[in-house]
């Protein structure tokens, strides 16, 4: 029974949605860990100069739950959560960015190297991945038993 119910969320999901999904509850448990247990703050000056961490932890709860949501939605509706999705670590590269240039954070480099690729960079990608299937490889053709 669960292996029927979860190849209908596949189903129903499809490949981008499934990758929505995931990413929403990724990016909703991130904030809740910067909500309930903030690690440092160092590199995020820019963002702390306007309010607390806890509050910019919203921005990945809400952006996870739009992203999550959105994996229900058809093919070419769900892109609101691939922008939404874009949002958090796109943020947290700019405020990585500008540690750097200020000379608050030298290790700001790597840390937005890091969001740049694994994250804005991942998600342009899937993007763009188009739902339908690939279609399996050509068969070989089996040989006869004649002689």
């Amino acid at each position: 029974m669960p292996c029927r119910a979860a190849r209908r969320l596949h189903q129903h999901l499809g490949r981008r949605g499934i990758f929505l999904l995931l990413l929403g509850i990724g990016k909703t448990c991130f904030g809740i860990m910067w909500l309930t247990d903030p690690p440092g703050t160092q590199g995020l000056q820019l963002l702390t100069r306007f309010c607390d961490i806890r509050h910019w932890s919203w921005l990945w709860i809400t952006a996870g739950l739009i992203t999550a949501a959105s994996s229900i939605l058809p093919v070419g509706r769900d892109r609101f959560g691939f922008v939404a999705a874009l949002i958090p670590p796109s943020v947290w590269t700019v405020a990585y960015l500008t540690g750097i240039i200020l000379g608050e954070y030298s290790q700001g480099l790597w840390f937005a190297t890091w969001y740049l690729t694994s994250h804005v960079g991942v998600i342009m990608w899937a993007a763009t991945v188009p739902e339908y299937s690939v279609p399996p490889a050509p068969r070989r053709a089996r040989r006869g038993k004649g002689g």
